[in-house]
């Protein structure tokens, strides 16, 4: 992991916090964006951060980026931008590249042209910000294939203080309790580990699921009071 080598370009507040995320998890970042504002901001935080036009050539190579394990291209508001840094990165021979797109139609082009990995976070937010909407209890989930997804709810008041074998969660509601987690302050959680029959459930407790999600959003109606 420490020996991964990533690039980041486009500094946004997104593009901010993947590369500061990836510099605290050990990995060497090159931070990459033409304003020299967000360079000096972040520069502190990544292996090397530097103000260059990603939509030239001579520019990405004098960074030699073609021996990156991955460049991830964050570009927010100029889509042309984006389309042709991720092409030179194509051209250059990149082993990995992901790239932002914001909406369905800057998806598609992206895959188009052959980039697999894309991501939406606008849209992956919408739909959090909505579910959380619908249901409070929900704090964020992970959709999985055939209606499966990895959930995190707080606690429903109907459990708390008893134990998992009180619980029977697995034969009820066939769902597994992977991990809890305990809220800390400045919204910092610590995770408590693998449960087992004994571990009691908490008011603060926000329980990390896994099932089908209408088992889990049976679970909570049927446990809230």
């Amino acid at each position: 992991m420490a020996d991964k080598k990533i690039a980041v370009i486009g500094l946004g507040q997104l593009g901010s916090a993947i590369a500061k995320k990836l510099a605290k998890r050990g990995i060497e970042v090159l931070a990459i964006d033409r304003n020299e504002h967000f360079i000096d901001e972040i520069a502190d935080s990544v292996a090397v951060a530097v103000a260059l036009d990603a939509t030239e050539k001579k520019a990405l190579l004098s960074v030699d980026i073609q021996s990156f394990d991955a460049v991830v291209v964050a570009i927010g508001e100029d889509f042309e931008q984006l389309l042709l840094t991720t092409t030179l990165l194509m051209d250059l021979g990149v082993k990995r590249i992901m790239a932002r797109a914001r909406g369905k139609n800057q998806q598609l082009i992206l895959q188009k042209i052959g980039i697999n990995e894309v991501f939406l976070p606008e849209e992956e937010v919408g739909i959090n910000v909505a579910e959380h909407l619908i249901n409070p209890s929900i704090v964020s989930f992970l959709d999985l294939p055939e209606n499966f997804c990895i959930m995190e709810i707080h606690a429903p008041e109907g459990i708390i203080g008893q134990s998992l074998a009180e619980i029977k969660m697995r034969r009820l509601h066939s769902i597994n309790l992977v991990t809890t987690m305990k809220s800390r302050k400045n919204s910092h959680k610590t995770i408590s580990g693998i449960p087992t029959g004994d571990t009691i459930i908490e008011k603060e407790d926000v329980l990390v699921l896994f099932g089908k999600r209408t088992n889990i959003e049976r679970f909570i109606e049927t446990n809230q009071r």
